[in-house]
């Protein structure tokens, strides 16, 4: 802990001097999973990059105490050794733990568990006048534990972070569940969050007849005869293909979490799901290669390169997350991508994917169920609450929406279609993640979080974070440098095909990113 005391004295004293001369500063992490624009060379800084290690695991209280650069697969590695796990686990290895707090990280364990920030017990902080504190849910400062999360960094900077865990098994049981239509997915989805047997929920919507809902249970049982089916080395399968060739021949099922497993039903004709026996950690990172199906893109782009399994065998050091961030950033091609996570009351899922087909046609579309914070808080809400058996009022369940793939080529039918996408989820009573494409002016963005106004501007007073960027400051375009940006890329060989996507993937190599997937310890070695 000395190291740990020293590295946040030294942010400390970065954060008071700024505050001392009333200057605004970004948090340099070393790394990012967001798609927002990146703060300008020369901007003020406080770095915390150093700030990168489990200091330790309690196997007795089951919790890590965590710094807040540690990415989710260190993280994992880390747990595992004591037989552990965190509850909600990032699906992309780079993604870190305090990114997963000062951010909004819900994945397929969080119909169960909430969000990310949901399973912290306490974290320490440095304040904007560079006070160093801890807060927890339970103590003085639990306006700030419940306002720091999702506030993207803008009440202070998070150096420290207490996380609970459960116990690990060996492998994820999957079973897919066919759909046949977005209505029906919706109901499935919301079904199976209702078994307790299930540990994980999430969908892929392939098409708006094809979708497929996926459930896991953690188990330390294996029948002899299946295998361990893996998706981490190169001549595996993605596992949103897996998904879809192991599905295309099952009929719909019912959206009852009650249904008998296909072993035991007496329907005639093809069963409705089928099981794959994941280990625990290829589970949890399953999406890393082609970062669920966006790094299928890179075929559109290089669009004389034919997409088989040679090809993605052989070009697999750069379609993972890691590399696929650095090339998306460097390239300048994340201007032109739609990345949207959005979330909406269940009762609206299927006019926004009827929305968001009849404007951009992207598939596939990833469903998440979550539980739902309610206002004020700048995670995505839609506020509708519900009346539990014994009288208290609960948040109403929420479903995200993800929307992953190539936008307009005209930048101005770009910013025209993301605006109205903003406007059309408001409609529909939802919000949308922070870490996107965001183009709200200062105005409107109060307007769409206008319950959180006046309790977010009361902490920055409190907390001494005044001199902090706000949310908005953090999250939105500025629509018109964009354009002049835009004219002044237009001389740049990057905008030429293919040298902007050449680019990036040299930037990429240059980061090495590739030889933390090969030497990455949780991949599944074979049984004990």
């Amino acid at each position: 802990m000395e190291r740990h005391k020293q590295a946040v004295a030294k942010i400390a004293a970065a954060a008071r001097s700024f505050f001392d001369k009333q200057e605004s500063y970004r948090i340099f992490h070393g790394s990012t999973n967001s798609t927002r624009p990146r703060p300008r060379p020369g901007a003020r800084i406080v770095d915390i990059s150093a700030l990168s290690n489990v200091v330790g695991v309690d196997r007795a209280r089951r919790t890590a105490l965590v710094e807040p650069n540690v990415p989710m697969d260190r993280l994992v590695e880390s747990t595992l050794q004591h037989g552990l796990v965190p509850p909600v686990v990032m699906e992309f290895p780079g993604i870190t733990a305090g990114g997963g707090y000062a951010g909004t990280a819900g994945e397929s364990s969080s119909f169960k568990h909430g969000f990310f920030n949901e399973t912290i017990n306490y974290v320490e902080m440095v304040l904007g006048n560079g006070d160093v504190v801890r807060a927890s849910r339970d103590d003085d400062k639990a306006d700030l534990f419940h306002g720091a999360a999702g506030a993207v960094g803008t009440l202070g900077v998070t150096t420290l972070m207490e996380l609970q865990l459960v116990e690990a098994r060996k492998f994820v049981r999957t079973t897919y569940h066919r759909t046949g239509s977005v209505a029906e997915s919706v109901a499935k989805v919301r079904a199976e969050t209702q078994n307790p047997d299930n540990d994980y929920v999430d969908g892929i919507m392939f098409s708006k007849d094809h979708g497929v809902i996926i459930t896991g249970t953690m188990t330390d049982e294996k029948p002899a005869d299946a295998k361990a089916q893996t998706f981490s080395n190169a001549r595996d399968p993605w596992f949103y293909l897996h998904v879809k060739d192991r599905t295309k021949a099952l009929r719909a099922a019912p959206s009852s979490p009650s249904s008998p497993p296909p072993s035991s039903s007496t329907t005639a004709g093809p069963p409705s799901s089928v099981v794959d026996y994941i280990p625990l950690a290829e589970y949890l990172f399953r999406y890393d290669r082609a970062g669920f199906w966006v790094g299928a893109q890179g075929w559109t782009y290089f669009k004389y390169v034919p997409f088989n399994s040679f090809t993605r065998w052989f070009l697999d050091d750069f379609l993972h997350t890691r590399m696929m961030y650095r090339a998306l950033h460097t390239s300048g091609e994340s201007a032109r991508f739609v990345v949207q996570d959005l979330a909406l009351p269940y009762a609206k899922a299927e006019e926004f994917v009827n929305y968001t087909t009849d404007t951009f046609n992207i598939w596939p579309l990833w469903l998440c169920p979550l539980k739902q914070t309610l206002p004020p808080t700048f995670h995505p809400y839609t506020g509708e609450t519900e009346t539990a058996k014994d009288g208290t009022t609960l948040p109403k369940d929420i479903l995200n929406i993800g929307l992953w793939g190539w936008g307009p080529s005209d930048h101005e039918e770009f910013i025209t279609k993301n605006r109205a996408l903003e406007d059309k989820l408001v409609e529909l009573g939802g919000r949308k993640w922070l870490y996107a494409h965001t183009y709200y002016n200062n105005e409107e963005f109060w307007r769409v979080y206008d319950k959180n106004r006046d309790w977010y501007q009361s902490l920055r007073e409190k907390y001494h974070a005044t001199t902090l960027p706000t949310v908005h400051d953090k999250v939105r375009i500025d629509i018109d440098a964009a354009r002049e940006e835009r004219k002044k890329a237009k001389q740049s060989l990057k905008t030429k095909w293919p040298i902007g996507g050449l680019y990036g993937i040299w930037q990429a190599i240059k980061s090495k990113d590739y030889l933390l997937h090969r030497h990455a310890q949780w991949k599944y070695k074979g049984d004990d």
